[in-house]
């Protein structure tokens, strides 16, 4: 009944409940929106969840890049980690658009569909103000802008500073918020849109095929990329955007306290600045519980790591993916609330077992035999 503690099944036990958390949230505003707007006005259990799987990913990221040591290992495991499914969800709406069942973003037709295409193959639609095929891909922007600034301080070799990161974009977060409430990149954009994605493909591209100082320059230019698509292209504006990433990092702090690379007492103060700053970034009565209660969930998750877990709860991890990126799609498919559950998690399980799982197998292969050559 209880799985062996792996590990890192901690994780996986907090990216299922997360990803439920984040359905639940739509799922109740769509079936049924008077009960869910009593909890909502409570604690967003949307917001709660997407910043469990930040603080997750900040914690593991880094740790992934560091164990493999090598960068196009790196890349190439994320390419094959998301985009399969990325792919096949977004060509699942779009079949379902043309068949007249789902409403896609009005947008959608009023850019240019290479820049569209660009937008949402890079993950990067959110932050360049593109639209979105899967309205809820706008988490995964942040995870780029965070990946890129992971790749760019393990390059330059100050991965280490991830506490004092996470603290500074904390504090720097209020002050470029008032500043920049709104994203500077403008919705018509559609050149600079275009330049700012390729430039990011480019930056990717050379970190993953050059060598040396090249490599180096690439890295570290993709890093600050990143960090500039937040500040300057958060639509939900900088100081959220901000906050996001420092999430992220204070996430890195964690792990880095727990391997003894700096002192709990530097984690610490890197988690309450982020809290300090992240509460009042939004005018919300609900945002503040959902952070604070996304942090508590994290600790409580990390606090337990060594502890076996029911089966089921790391394998409702492992098909977490599949859950975010399909619940919004079946939300215009699946009649009631009881039987949206009941199709989604079987779905999900089957996409994983389809998709998700093959494609990391063959990324590994690929990785595998690019280390022998």
């Amino acid at each position: 009944m209880f799985a062996a503690p792996a590990r890192l099944a901690w994780l996986d036990a907090l990216r299922g409940p997360a990803a439920l958390a984040v359905t639940m949230h739509h799922a109740g505003w769509t079936f049924i929106p008077v009960i869910w707007a009593e909890v909502d006005r409570r604690v967003d259990l949307g917001t709660l969840g997407v910043f469990v799987f930040f603080l997750v990913s900040g914690y593991i990221i880094p740790a992934s890049l560091e164990r493999r040591g090598d960068l196009r290992a790196f890349w190439t495991g994320r390419a094959f980690r998301l985009l399969p499914l990325l792919l096949a969800a977004c060509c699942l709406a779009l079949f379902l658009a043309y068949a007249g069942v789902l409403p896609l973003e009005p947008r959608l037709s009023e850019r240019p569909l290479p820049l569209v295409v660009l937008g949402n193959l890079t993950m990067l639609q959110e932050l360049l103000n593109l639209p979105a095929v899967i309205s809820v891909t706008w988490t995964l922007s942040y995870e780029m802008a965070f990946y890129l600034m992971s790749v760019a301080l393990f390059t330059l070799r100050q991965a280490h500073r991830s506490a004092g990161i996470a603290t500074v974009l904390a504090l720097l977060a209020v002050p470029l918020g008032l500043l920049l409430p709104r994203t500077a990149i403008n919705g018509r954009a559609d050149l600079t849109a275009a330049a700012l994605g390729l430039a990011v493909v480019a930056a990717i591209a050379v970190t993953v095929l050059g060598h040396g100082r090249t490599r180096t320059a690439a890295a570290a230019a993709g890093g600050l990329l990143g960090l500039a698509l937040v500040v300057l292209g958060s639509r939900g504006g900088t100081w959220q955007g901000v906050i996001i990433l420092a999430t992220m990092f204070a996430g890195t702090a964690v792990y880095r306290a727990e391997q003894g690379a700096i002192s709990w007492r530097t984690a610490a103060v890197a988690v309450t600045a982020v809290l300090g700053c992240g509460i009042p970034a939004k005018d919300d009565p609900a945002w503040a519980p959902a952070i604070v209660l996304a942090f508590g969930v994290f600790a409580l998750g990390f606090a337990l790591r060594g502890r076996a877990f029911p089966r089921w709860l790391p394998y409702l991890g492992m098909i977490s993916f599949s859950l975010y990126l399909l619940h919004p799609i079946l939300l215009y498919v699946i009649p009631g609330l009881p039987l949206y559950f009941l199709t989604l998690i079987p779905l999900s399980l089957l996409t994983y077992h389809l998709i998700e799982a093959p494609a990391q197998r063959l990324g590994k292969r690929l990785i595998l035999g690019a280390a022998r050559s």
